[in-house]
């Protein structure tokens, strides 16, 4: 698959790149796994000198040979005899810098917890000392959320407050899905554009797979993640057991919850039969995996709380693979593929509204964007978006097949709304239905 979108990130890499020339610049780019930071950091970088260093988890003393040999490559610097030590290597990157400007991209970076944890002391030391003479382009990434988090944003931590620019690389927009589906299947349906959003979430490496595999309709895309061997089947563990470490059952357990509807704190301490709210408040400020969500116009103190998982892929992964692991594990691929299209539709039309959501947020025309539901369960609207500058607001209703959109319902529930938040009162209100036929 060729490279995609990112001309917003592309252009301020390269800004950035630009100031380095006159001050050292450290960059620091999150993002979950499989997110594209790698070929985004390399494309961006294209034709400057450039520095690779991935950090493997191997010896440190085996890293640094690695890291010799690419700076011998790129630099064309004199041997330096035996460094065993990444400090010192650092240390001469930053001195060389001084009269030849360069980036250096380390990728993996949070892995330095388990190679040598003294690496960020030691660069802390030598960032501190030389960045006022330098004109290094540092850029670092990682994966693993909770590590990279603590590394940073811990005020204990060497590196602390020392990083000159963040960005977070986020998944592809909804228009480049379609942009990339319809290239490769012009015949593509309104429902094929919905399973490529909902099984990857605009996640680079997943959309990758399923284009570079053929996989471009909805059974091609369940064929190619349920049979043996498929990368799709282990990616949740791979992704998060590092995060989590021992207690990754207990994560999995609230995350499967949270996947099949299970999304109310009540119902999840039901479900996994143990208080909750430690592992609930951790899922989502360490780890970055769930969010809040409240109805529209809530008070901040609202206990109408529902809990939200962020990633697509990981909903479907929890929701249908991780909860039917016992049949992968005796191959019955099949029998799994079958669940999955008894339970596609339903499945399918939260993501529809989940679609929606996003692609009314990327359209950036409202200010506030959400669902609303009263606490007895009697009024739900799925979308309510607001333009608080020109006073104006929208109802929606997201159904799959737009025969069961039913817009007098909507306005009687927005009568509902309207009497319970007080909220509205002198808005230009309009109602409309979006369903397949409208992505």
């Amino acid at each position: 698959m060729k490279f995609y979108n990112r001309e917003k990130e592309i252009a301020r890499l390269q800004e950035i790149q630009k100031q380095a020339v006159n001050n050292a610049q450290f960059t620091i780019i999150t993002g979950r796994r499989r997110i594209g930071k790698t070929q985004l950091l390399l494309h961006a970088t294209k034709g400057q000198l450039t520095l690779y260093f991935f950090a493997a988890r191997k010896a440190e003393s085996f890293l640094c040979e690695d890291f010799l040999q690419e700076m011998n490559k790129k630099l064309r610097i004199p041997v330096l005899g035996d460094v065993s030590s990444f400090g010192r290597l650092f240390k001469y990157l930053m001195e060389y810098s001084k009269n030849t400007p360069f980036n250096l991209i380390i990728d993996e970076f949070q892995e330095f917890f388990q190679i040598a944890p003294s690496v960020y002391s030691e660069m802390q030391h030598h960032w501190d000392l030389i960045k006022s003479d330098s004109k290094i382009n540092l850029i670092v990434c990682g994966s693993v959320f909770s590590l990279m988090h603590k590394i940073f944003e811990n005020s204990k931590e060497p590196l602390f407050g020392r990083a000159t620019q963040v960005m977070k690389i986020r998944a592809f927009e909804t228009s480049v899905l379609k942009e990339i589906l319809n290239e490769h299947n012009p015949s593509a349906t309104p429902d094929d554009l919905l399973a490529l959003y909902s099984f990857t979430g605009g996640v680079a490496k997943y959309v990758q797979l399923f284009i570079d595999g053929g996989a471009h309709s909805i059974k091609d895309m369940t064929d190619l993640m349920i049979q043996e061997d498929s990368p799709f089947l282990q990616e949740g563990k791979n992704m998060l057991i590092e995060e989590f470490g021992k207690e990754y059952a207990n994560y999995f357990t609230i995350l499967s919850a949270i996947a099949r509807g299970e999304n109310t704190r009540s119902k999840i301490e039901a479900l996994v039969k143990r208080e909750a709210g430690g592992y609930l408040t951790r899922l989502q400020k360490d780890y970055n995996l769930i969010s809040k969500s409240t109805p529209v116009f809530s008070k901040a103190e609202t206990k109408n709380v529902r809990y939200v998982i962020e990633d697509n892929f990981l909903i479907f992964w929890f929701r249908f693979i991780y909860k039917y692991s016992h049949i992968t594990e005796i191959k019955g691929f099949n029998e799994l593929k079958k669940i999955i299209e008894r339970d596609y539709t339903t499945f399918t039309g939260i993501m529809l509204e989940r679609f929606f959501r996003t692609k009314l947020t990327e359209e950036s025309r409202f200010t506030r964007i959400g669902g609303y539901w009263d606490k007895k369960g009697e009024t739900e609207i799925d979308l309510i978006a607001v333009n608080e500058l020109e006073k104006y607001a929208e109802f929606i209703e997201v159904k799959r097949n737009p025969s069961e959109i039913n817009l007098e319902k909507l306005r009687e529930k927005s009568y509902a709304f309207k009497r319970a938040t007080g909220e509205l009162k002198d808005y230009k209100i309009s109602y409309r239905g979006l369903s397949l036929n409208d992505m």
